[in-house]
C-alpha cells in the first residue's frame, strides 16, 4: 500500500481527496492502494513492475561477487567499515554519520521501530512510498498525510503545520514513488532546516541518482551542516544490486547511535553483497551509463504514450505512471498475457499503470501491448 496528490496535467484529480477528515482526525488510509501485481515469469518477456535496473550489476561488481564467494565463511565486517569510509568520503561527512543496511527500505523500517516504539506520528505525503509509515503504524505509531500539491510536490508548508507534540519524524521521498515528481531541492532544503528544528526528517533519495545533477538536489549536505536530518540511499536501483539487499542511511552521529543502540545495520550483510556494492561505488561511469540509457528510455516511452492520448506524471526516476481508463486488474492481464509485467494502482478511486524503465527492446515490447491492450 502506498499513497497520493494531485497535478497540473489532471487539474482536480485528486482535490479533496485526503484522509484528513476534519470531524474525526487523521485517518490511517492513505488514497493510493496497490492492486496486486501479476507476476508470470515464465511468461515475461519484459519485467517492469519492481523499477529495477536491467543493466546491472555492472561487470566489474558480477566479478568483485564471484571472487569473494570463497570467503562466504567469514564476516564481512571490514568490508563493510571499508565501504562506509568510502561512502562517507563521497557524501562529504565522518565514518560516524553513515549506517549500512540490506537496502535502504531496511533503514527506513528500523528508524521507524526507533522512533515509533512508543507511539506518536509520522508526517508524510500522499500519496508516497509506505514502508516507514506502515512499520509505524504496525508498532502502534499513527500517520498524518498531507495531500501532495497540483503539480505533486510535496507540500512543505501543509507538513509543517501537520507537526505536532506527538510528531516523532517527517518522512519526504523525493524524487517521490511512485508519481515519479520532485520537489524542488532549495525549498526543500530550507523546509528541512526549519523543520528539523522541531522534529528529525527522514528524506528518501532512492531514486535521486537518475537525475542528471543528482549532486544539486541531495540533502545530505545537511547532515554535515547539523541538521537533524536523514538521507537514505540505496544500491537497488542506478546500481542494479536489487536483489544483493544493501543501503546507506547519512545522519548525525548522534542519531545514527540512537538507530544502532537498539538495531544492527552490518550485521545483516553478506561479504558478496559489501564487495560488490565496493567495486560499485569504483565504478562511476557505470552508473553514468545507466542514468542516459534509463533517460533515452524514459524519453522514448513518454513520446509513444503522447502519441497515444496518454498523458504521464513527468518523471525525474527509473519509472513513470499515467491513469488508464479500464480496471486496473483487467489491464494488468491484457499487459501479462502479452509478456510484460507493469504495476496498476487506484489513486483516489481511478486506475493508474506504473511502467518501471526497461532496455528500449522492452520498452517497445510495453508500448506494443500497451496499443494491444488500449485498442
Amino acid at each position: 500500500m502506498l499513497g497520493i496528490g494531485s497535478i497540473s496535467l489532471l487539474p482536480g484529480a485528486l482535490i479533496g481527496k485526503t484522509n484528513a477528515a476534519p470531524h474525526q482526525g487523521w485517518n490511517k488510509e492513505s488514497m493510493l492502494w496497490e492492486i496486486n501485481p501479476l507476476y508470470n515469469e515464465i511468461k515475461m518477456k519484459a519485467r517492469l513492475l519492481a523499477n529495477e535496473n536491467p543493466f546491472g550489476p555492472s561487470p566489474k561488481v558480477q566479478k568483485a561477487i564471484s571472487d569473494s564467494i570463497s570467503l562466504g565463511n567469514r564476516y564481512g565486517h571490514g568490508d563493510a567499515a571499508y565501504l562506509i569510509s568510502m561512502l562517507a568520503e563521497k557524501e562529504g561527512v565522518k565514518p560516524e554519520n553513515i549506517m549500512l543496511g540490506p537496502g535502504s527500505t531496511d533503514l527506513l523500517e528500523k528508524t521507524a521501530i526507533v522512533l515509533c516504539k512508543d507511539g506518536g506520528n509520522v508526517v508524510s505525503a500522499d500519496p508516497s512510498y509506505m514502508s516507514l509509515v506502515n512499520t509505524a503504524q504496525a508498532i502502534g505509531g499513527s500517520w498524518k498525510a498531507v495531500p501532495l500539491k497540483d503539480d505533486y510536490a510535496h507540500d512543505l508548508e501543509g507538513m509543517q503545520s501537520a507537526i505536532d507534540a506527538d510528531t516523532k519524524l517527517v518522512y519526504v521521498c523525493n524524487p517521490n514513488n511512485p508519481m515519479g515528481a520532485i520537489t524542488e531541492a532549495g525549498s526543500l532544503r530550507e523546509y528541512c532546516k526549519k523543520a528539523s528544528k522541531k522534529v528529525p526528517i527522514f528524506v528518501d533519495e532512492a531514486y535521486l541518482e537518475f537525475m542528471d545533477k543528482p549532486e544539486d538536489n541531495t540533502m545530505v549536505g545537511l547532515v554535515s551542516e547539523g541538521h537533524d536530518v536523514m538521507v537514505a540511499r540505496t544500491f537497488s536501483k542506478i546500481h542494479g544490486m536489487a536483489g544483493l539487499r544493501i543501503g546507506y542511511l547519512v545522519a548525525t552521529e548522534e542519531r545514527i547511535k540512537s538507530i544502532t543502540s537498539m538495531v544492527r545495520g552490518t550485521m545483516g550483510l553478506c561479504v558478496t553483497s559489501l564487495k560488490g556494492a565496493i567495486a560499485s561505488v569504483q565504478d562511476p561511469s557505470f552508473l553514468s551509463d545507466c542514468r542516459k540509457w534509463n533517460k533515452e528510455s524514459r524519453e522514448f516511452t513518454s513520446e509513444q504514450l503522447h502519441g497515444m492520448g496518454f498523458q504521464e506524471i513527468p518523471s525525474y526516476t527509473s519509472f513513470m505512471i499515467f491513469p488508464i481508463e479500464e480496471e486496473g486488474k483487467g489491464f494488468a492481464k491484457k499487459m501479462m498475457d502479452q509478456g510484460v509485467g507493469i504495476r496498476v494502482y487506484s489513486i483516489a478511486d481511478s486506475p493508474w499503470c506504473r511502467v518501471s524503465m526497461g532496455t528500449m527492446d522492452e520498452m517497445k515490447l510495453f508500448v506494443d501491448a500497451l496499443k494491444s491492450a488500449t485498442a
